[in-house]
């Protein structure tokens, strides 16, 4: 562990992520009731890059690799079937690439450092299935929904974040990504962000803040199950007024 741990002051993985969940909820609303409202979409860009943070920092410190990318994998799947089953729609959410950013991270661990030749192997394997599902597979089925939520974007900030050395390089490299990918899409806009990704650089400073604990309370499963039960809440209310109108 870094020097990070020491901190006595600055905020806590606990409310880091409390803030990402409000700003992810009002992104949602927005997306839902309040389109033209670009207010909502811009605060909405602070959720994305605190989360790719935690999941790194998840990834670092956990004290069961299996367990952490289980229960990731378990609900990303049960939200997926969920969504397929309520909307026929192949889109992938977040969970499944915070779940692929997880493979990718223990993969490339495991090829660099993994003394046995079989664990070599099948980590090489992991990365290959992470490769088709990300750039094989939206060819395959061009025909349909299918896409990845944030892209390889969604991949790449919780792997940079994991294999730099310190928290100042976690921010920068986090930074570099995020300015990277904000002009990305000004050179070539994906649906109405365009220029609103630039507003995911508020969060820099605030993961400068970041004092590496976790904070008091246990509410490590309260995030998890935030991003699904929010959805369908969200949905919920927007299925009652449409049935209302």
């Amino acid at each position: 562990m870094d020097q990070l741990k020491t901190k006595k002051f600055g905020l806590t993985n606990n409310q880091l992520k409390i803030i990402a969940m409000v700003s992810m909820a009002l992104d949602h609303i927005g997306l839902l009731f309040f389109p033209t409202a670009d207010i909502f979409r811009i605060l909405g860009r602070i959720a994305f890059p605190i989360f790719a943070y935690m999941i790194a920092e998840g990834c670092r410190y956990t004290k069961n690799r299996a367990k952490y990318l289980g229960m990731i994998g378990a609900m990303a799947v049960a939200f997926q079937v969920v969504y397929f089953v309520a909307m026929g729609s192949l889109y992938q959410g977040i969970l499944v690439t915070f779940s692929l950013a997880i493979i990718t991270i223990y993969s490339i661990d495991g090829i660099l450092h993994a003394k046995k030749l079989w664990e070599r192997f099948a980590s090489a394997a992991a990365f290959a299935f992470v490769v088709v599902f990300v750039f094989v597979l939206p060819i395959l089925l061009t025909e349909t929904d299918f896409d990845i939520d944030y892209g390889i974007w969604g991949i790449l900030l919780p792997v940079a974040v994991y294999f730099l050395p310190n928290h100042a390089w976690r921010v920068g490299g986090l930074a570099v990504l995020l300015l990277i990918r904000a002009i990305h899409y000004t050179l070539f806009p994906i649906g109405s962000l365009g220029l609103l990704q630039w507003f995911s650089l508020v969060t820099v400073p605030l993961l400068a803040l970041y004092n590496g604990k976790r904070g008091r309370a246990k509410m490590k499963y309260v995030f998890y199950i935030f991003y699904p039960a929010h959805l369908v809440i969200l949905y919920g209310i927007d299925i009652l007024i449409a049935l209302l109108k």
